[in-house]
């Protein structure tokens, strides 16, 4: 297999999960290594096996937010890794992190990276934008010291002496 062909393989397993993940599957294991582990950011935890991802990543998402629609900006494969940034729109329709469903339209910004072995993936590292979905449900974790008020002027940042 060329390079070309070895980066689509990779990104179509990666599209098939993808798939199959909106479509509120409960068949992961086609897609996942039997090794696989999951490691996300601060607010997301670590999975280490498929069924840690499932009870405590893909059921609660699911729980929380339906109307699920996975919107992809960007893939990057090369070889048999892939990486990816994008958002899922979604409506919060069920408990997340202790706010009660809302019915509010979300986007919960997120980037991925795969490794794929066998034609399954083996490991994603993943770095999900939790203040944002809180903030766009009302809950500012960042308690008004966010940087972003540096960038609409409103809070002048320090500089080093």
């Amino acid at each position: 297999m060329t390079p070309t062909e070895q980066a689509e393989a990779t990104r179509q397993v990666i599209l098939r999960m993808e798939a199959a993940l909106g479509a509120n599957s409960n068949d992961m294991a086609a897609h996942f290594h039997e090794d696989f582990r999951w490691m996300g950011n601060q607010g997301c935890g670590t999975k280490p096996d498929l069924q840690a991802f499932r009870n405590n990543w893909q059921l609660p998402i699911r729980a929380a937010f339906t109307e699920r629609d996975y919107k992809t900006d960007r893939f990057i494969c090369e070889g048999e890794w892939a990486s990816c940034f994008g958002h899922i729109e979604a409506t919060h329709s069920g408990t997340f992190m202790g706010i009660e469903a809302t019915g509010k339209r979300v986007k919960i910004h997120y980037m991925d990276f795969w490794k794929v072995e066998d034609g399954r993936i083996k490991d994603n590292w993943v770095s999900v934008d939790f203040p944002s979905v809180l903030a766009q449900l009302g809950r500012d974790v960042f308690d008004g010291h966010g940087w972003e008020h540096y960038d609409d002027g409103t809070v002048t940042p320090q500089h080093p002496k």
